[in-house]
């Protein structure tokens, strides 16, 4: 995919107008450009471009090619307020990031139940700007039971890319379901007779006591 956006030289305290967003082009050995690029133009290349795909960005009727390499947002309301394009020597490597993106259905997830953890989504790689990719596939249909992983070096990189950190962390698992402990449930109290209260059946147990003692009483004398 060629990709293409054009930008305009700017002053250095050009206040901007709502449509277009600031931006600074540099590169190594090159002196430092301040541009302006209409905001609609931008967002629909970063949709497609991202931060790891080779840009056409022409100047005054001049092509270079570039990489998005920083953004700044507003806080609050998330639009775009300054762009860096990097001009890049398509004869030298460069270090950029790379997002990953998990394709399959896994075994583990789908019949098992378990939860697919993302440890990493994306990775720093080294090469040349001419085998730059907007992505990297991994495929989680491996992943089949839960003492399964894919780590770093199960990744299968496109040609000419090669990962900048040695390691081999887990980049995808699944993990087992947690299960849920049956709530003990307390045995219901016996219902109180309709019309009863706590005073009522109080006072009905004192008067079953006493009428207990004056039978008693009754016996005791009946003997004498």
């Amino acid at each position: 995919m060629n990709l293409k956006l054009t930008a305009q030289t700017r002053e250095l305290k050009e206040k901007m107008a709502a449509d277009l967003i600031p931006a600074v082009l540099y590169g190594k050995g090159v002196a430092n450009h301040n541009l302006k690029v209409r905001r609609i133009d931008f967002e629909k290349l970063f949709a497609a471009a991202g931060e790891s795909s080779l840009v056409d960005l022409e100047i005054g009727g001049q092509s270079t090619k570039v990489l998005v390499k920083d953004l700044q947002r507003d806080v609050l309301k998330g639009f775009f307020t300054h762009i860096d394009f990097y001009q890049v020597n398509m004869k030298e490597k460069i270090s950029t990031e790379i997002p990953l993106h998990f394709i399959g259905e896994s075994k583990a997830v789908k019949e098992l139940g378990g939860a697919l953890i993302k440890e990493i989504s994306a990775v720093e790689v080294e090469c040349l700007p001419g085998d730059l990719v907007n992505h990297i596939d991994v495929d989680i249909s491996v992943l089949s039971g839960f003492a399964d992983s894919i780590r770093l070096s199960d990744l299968h990189l496109p040609t000419g890319l090669i990962l900048t950190h040695h390691t081999n962390e887990v980049v995808a698992a699944v993990v087992e379901p947690k299960v849920e402990e049956e709530p003990v449930v307390a045995a219901p109290e016996a219902a109180p007779e309709a019309g009863a209260t706590p005073e009522t059946e109080a006072g009905a147990k004192a008067e079953g006591g006493e009428a207990k003692k004056d039978e008693g009483k009754k016996k005791e004398e009946g003997k004498k």
